[in-house]
């Protein structure tokens, strides 16, 4: 407010719950507050998902969303999508919360010759993968996990669409994810939150926000982790979070609901 960008970092992503009284009541709603009057440009940094331990793990997507209307909320698959966002935003005086992904810090990526100039945009989701049955929308950590179950799926006969929303506030502007949809008839909604929480959001944007379940032939589904904070170790991380098994168990599921002939149930 006195003309500075001040980068906030907080450590990790379940941190931010002692953060969120100053950012929803001060940070998000300043420029409403003063009709446009002032602005609060901060960014503030902070990393999550797929990390072992109870407070390391943590996704409260659900809350943040609906706490910090004002802000915009991006989720970088990666570290290059997250340079890309940071240009964005300082090029931006709106404020601004930056997830990075723990696991994508031990991912090898090419290195832009413009790292320091290229521009990621707010509110467009990218594709990932195309497909033909199913469309699955994703962010963040979850990424990797789809586009691996999808090549799983893919020797099962059934083509699966990945889709990266990359901001959740803006989310999908453009009706990108509407325009997959129907293209497959099919859509799941995945993340690490728990259930009812930002899976809800990105069904009720798609479903009724943008018109989907005109062009739905199966219900809407999705997939969280548990209802419960991650389980302690590799092995809880594994089991309280989506994993491959279960992108694919899903998929599955929908396709032989459509074909049972020729998508029959596992054995």
């Amino acid at each position: 407010m006195r003309g500075l960008r001040p980068l906030a970092e907080i450590q990790y992503l379940d941190y931010l719950l002692y953060c969120l009284q100053i950012m929803s009541d001060d940070v998000a709603s300043l420029h409403y507050r003063t009709r446009g009057g002032q602005k609060a440009p901060v960014i503030v940094r902070t990393r999550g998902h797929r990390q072992v331990g109870i407070w390391h793990a943590g996704s409260p997507l659900a809350g943040i969303i609906n706490l910090l209307r004002g802000m915009h909320i991006l989720v970088p698959r990666n570290m290059v999508q997250a340079a890309g966002f940071y240009n964005t935003l300082l090029l931006s005086d709106d404020p601004a919360l930056v997830i990075e992904t723990l696991n994508a810090y031990r991912r090898k990526e090419r290195l832009p010759d413009n790292l320091a100039e290229f521009t990621v945009p707010l509110g467009v989701p990218e594709l990932l993968r195309p497909g033909d049955d199913i469309t699955l929308v994703t962010y963040g950590a979850c990424c990797p996990i789809a586009l691996e179950a999808a090549e799983r799926l893919s020797r099962l006969a059934i083509e699966l669409e990945v889709i990266d929303v990359q901001t959740l506030l803006p989310f999908d502007t453009g009706g990108q994810i509407l325009e997959s949809l129907k293209k497959t008839g099919r859509i799941i909604f995945m993340d690490e939150d728990v259930p009812g929480g930002a899976t809800a959001y990105m069904m009720q944007q798609v479903i009724e926000g943008q018109g989907g379940y005109y062009w739905l032939d199966s219900e809407p589904c999705t997939l969280t982790a548990q209802a419960h904070r991650p389980a302690y170790g590799v092995d809880g991380d594994y089991f309280s979070k989506p994993n491959v098994q279960d992108v694919v168990a899903l998929a599955h599921e929908l396709m032989n609901e459509a074909d049972p002939t020729r998508y029959p149930p596992f054995s």
